[in-house]
């Protein structure tokens, strides 16, 4: 019961930090970041505090599979080259969705305007680029130290660890479910982009961490998509 409640509790504040950061009043304001990062840089510093007494984070007993010999932040050769290619399958599939779902003209493209007003003005984010890749990269981290690392831990030790990612990622997407009303649109609705992102995400960096069995390539690609879409190649409006 311990287990579940701590899950509960990590469901609950990043649903109310997101349901808070993502309001319109907030959309480009420092306020945003702080609001959708504290609590998710609070929790992933708790995780590494107990995996790390658990033997886990650089040690030599591994949380994901019961026969594993290393840990959450080991590192090997390959690591960052698993990373990109993950992160190369997640933007061709963020394309795919925005061009099925949310086509250029249609009401539904609203629904990526809508985001990206929230995430900053692209010629601001040009100008304070190396604090953007720091936000990117403490978030990114943060991110899978919860929802890879901490959370996953805590599901194998109640379904198992063969299920474990996978429910992570749904709780992952639950978490983001109050975006689908402060990210609605007038016209398009409620807005699912974030939590259908979340989702598919989850699952892929989620698979990552179990089948490498450590969170390094999961986070090379969180942070390189991040980036992608944010600062490269956005999936809507003006390049940076």
């Amino acid at each position: 019961m311990r287990n579940v409640a701590y899950l509960v509790g990590i469901v609950v504040a990043t649903g109310v930090a997101a349901h808070f950061a993502f309001q319109l009043e907030r959309a480009g304001q420092p306020m945003f970041l702080l609001c959708i990062a504290a609590p998710t840089v609070v929790i992933a510093a708790l995780g590494a505090v107990r995996a790390h007494l658990d033997g886990t984070l650089f040690g030599s007993r591994n949380s994901f599979d019961e026969g594993g010999g290393t840990g959450w932040l080991s590192v090997r050769s390959g690591d960052f080259s698993r990373g990109f290619g993950a992160a190369a399958v997640l933007f061709g599939a963020a394309w795919a969705f925005t061009k099925v779902v949310a086509p250029s003209g249609s009401d539904r493209e609203s629904w990526l305007a809508r985001l990206y007003l929230q995430l900053g003005d692209p010629g601001m984010l040009r100008k304070n680029v190396a604090f953007v890749v720091l936000a990117i990269i403490v978030m990114a981290v943060a991110e899978e130290l919860v929802w890879r690392g901490l959370v996953t831990t805590l599901l194998a030790e109640v379904i198992g660890s063969r299920r474990a990612w996978v429910w992570a990622a749904v709780l992952y997407a639950l978490a983001h479910a109050p975006t689908i009303w402060a990210l609605r649109d007038p016209v398009a609705g409620p807005n699912p982009v974030l939590v259908a992102a979340a989702l598919a995400a989850g699952l892929l960096w989620g698979f990552m961490a179990r089948r490498f069995e450590r969170l390094l390539p999961s986070i090379f690609a969180h942070v390189l998509f991040d980036w992608t879409v944010l600062m490269m190649f956005r999936l809507w409006g003006p390049s940076i």
